[in-house]
C-alpha cells in the first residue's frame, strides 16, 4: 500500500472523515482486505460531507463505480486535482457506488491497482430513491456525478469532467488562491 493511502486510512480509522464543522463523520464499518481498509458509509452518515462551512475550503465529491467506463476515464483528473490543490484547502473525496457484493472482489483491488492518494469511501445505502434527490434534485442517478461545494456554493455536475473543466469549476468557487 502506498504511504499516502496508508496515512489517509489511518486517519479514517482514528478520526473518521471530518464534516464541515470539523466534527468526525464515523463510517458504519471498515472493510479490511489484506491490510487495505475501506470506510463504508450509509447516506445518513455520509451526507454531512456534502456541506462546507469553513471559509476558503472547497470539497469536491465524485460519485463513481468501477463498472462505469466514463467514471474510470475521468478518475485521473480527480487524482491530479487532489495532488495540485491538497495544500490549498481543496478536498477531493471519491465515493464508490459499486455493488456491495463486489467490494472485496472488484472495488478494493481496483483502488489498490490505481494507487490513489485521494480519499475513497464506499456508500452502501440501498435507498437511492431517497438520497439521490438530497444530493441534487436534478440528479437522475446516472454516473459519473460530481458536487463541488464551498461555504456559499453547491454546484452539481451529472457528466464526465476533464481536468481543465474540473479545475475551472473549483476555481470558480474558490476565493483565495
Amino acid at each position: 500500500m502506498n504511504k499516502g493511502l496508508l496515512v489517509f486510512m489511518v486517519g479514517i480509522l482514528s478520526l473518521g472523515c471530518k464534516s464541515s464543522t470539523g466534527s468526525v463523520v464515523e463510517p458504519l464499518k471498515i472493510v479490511d482486505q489484506e491490510g487495505y481498509k475501506l470506510a463504508v458509509y450509509d447516506f445518513d452518515h455520509f451526507q454531512q460531507l456534502l456541506e462546507v462551512e469553513e471559509a476558503g475550503t472547497v470539497r469536491v465529491v465524485n460519485f463513481w463505480a468501477t463498472w462505469c467506463e466514463p467514471c474510470i476515464k475521468e478518475l485521473p483528473a480527480f487524482e491530479t486535482l487532489y495532488a495540485d490543490y491538497k495544500t490549498k484547502k481543496v478536498e477531493v473525496i471519491l465515493v464508490s457506488l459499486d455493488f456491495p457484493d463486489q467490494v472485496e472482489s472488484k472495488l478494493i483491488p481496483f483502488i489498490k491497482n490505481q494507487d490513489f492518494k485521494m480519499p475513497v469511501v464506499f456508500l452502501d445505502d440501498p435507498y437511492t430513491n431517497e438520497w439521490i434527490p438530497k444530493v441534487s434534485p436534478s440528479w437522475s442517478g446516472a454516473l459519473p456525478a460530481t458536487v463541488i461545494i464551498s461555504e456559499d456554493s453547491y454546484k452539481f455536475y451529472e457528466r464526465s469532467l476533464d481536468y481543465a473543466t474540473l479545475e475551472a469549476a473549483v476555481l470558480a468557487v474558490k476565493d483565495n488562491f
